[in-house]
């Protein structure tokens, strides 16, 4: 494998620049798909998105005669970040996205990159450097200007969709996280299909737990449904598998700060969604404190790699 430094494969950083262009699209389909009129409820929309997709991985796994039965402990591992990455993460990024716009959603989950310091430094016992610790609370600090407008008395339903975004990031991050830390022996197409599907079955609990009625799509929000299906599952996340597996996870991590801009812009475009002067100095931060524990984790020379033997 051709590598550009003993931590940066070439395979790794092609595969993270498909999860830059697209992911960063799919907030504005997920909002074009879930917004009021649109006929398709949040969790019954995640879940016929992926458990379709699934389907398809697991056709294409069989087509091209990879072994799709694993052992025990290792579905164990596809069954928790499964759910952490779908259910978790991008459920709740469907749920609140209902009423939050696509920009602002992008934003919020714009801070996954610094959730994962916190929760290794919970799992090592490490305090993070001092200027790591100042990083993230610049982060945290935009984090903090971007969502003060949606946590005014009088509206519940702007700061439940908030709460259920940083919800979202904590659950995407713990996922990779795990990902990372117990990587299956497995072949990416084969734990994208794994995790589609457990990911899917939770969040099909979570439609009929919420009661969400059946799904009555329109035009629009099958088009948005579509691209998330091909785009979103089939191919960027199946991108970012083969990224976690062969790049740092503090790399991979930075489609959260090129994501946001790329929702941002494309939101005011397609949907006139606002951009204030909380969007703009909230986003700053947040890109700020993103960067700083990047350059500190990576840049600086922390050794943050992969496990040698442990992804091919």
């Amino acid at each position: 494998m051709a590598t550009l430094s003993p931590a940066l494969s070439t395979k790794g950083l092609l595969n993270l620049f498909v999860v830059y262009l697209v992911w960063g699209s799919t907030y504005l389909f997920i909002r074009l798909t879930v917004q009021e009129g649109s006929g398709f409820p949040p969790f019954a929309m995640a879940a016929s998105r992926t458990l379709c997709a699934s389907a398809i991985l697991f056709g294409l796994a069989v087509a091209f005669g990879q072994r799709l039965r694993l052992p025990g402990s290792q579905l164990k591992i596809l069954i928790v970040s499964g759910i952490l990455l779908w259910t978790g993460g991008n459920g709740l990024v469907v749920w609140a996205e209902r009423q939050a716009d696509s920009g602002y959603a992008a934003l919020v989950v714009g801070t996954t990159p610094m959730w994962p310091v916190i929760l290794e430094s919970i799992l090592d016992r490490k305090t993070p450097s001092v200027f790591l610790i100042l990083f993230l609370l610049i982060g945290f600090s935009g984090l903090a200007v971007l969502v003060a407008p949606a946590l005014r008395p009088g509206l519940p339903v702007e700061a439940s969709a908030t709460a259920a975004l940083l919800a979202a990031a904590l659950a995407w991050s713990g996922g990779s996280l795990l990902l990372q830390r117990r990587p299956p022996a497995a072949k990416p197409l084969v734990i994208s299909a794994y995790q589609h599907f457990f990911g899917g079955l939770g969040l099909t609990a979570a439609a009929l737990f919420t009661g969400e009625p059946w799904p009555h799509p329109s035009g629009l929000a099958w088009l948005g449904w579509t691209y998330l299906l091909v785009f979103g599952s089939l191919i960027s996340f199946t991108s970012f598998i083969v990224a976690v597996r062969h790049l740092p996870l503090s790399v991979v991590m930075t489609y959260a700060y090129v994501n946001p801009v790329i929702a941002v812009i494309l939101g005011r475009l397609v949907l006139g969604e606002r951009i204030t002067a909380s969007t703009v100095t909230g986003m700053a931060l947040i890109l700020i404190g993103v960067s700083g524990v990047f350059w500190q984790r990576f840049g600086s020379g922390r050794k943050d790699r992969r496990r040698p033997g442990d992804w091919d």
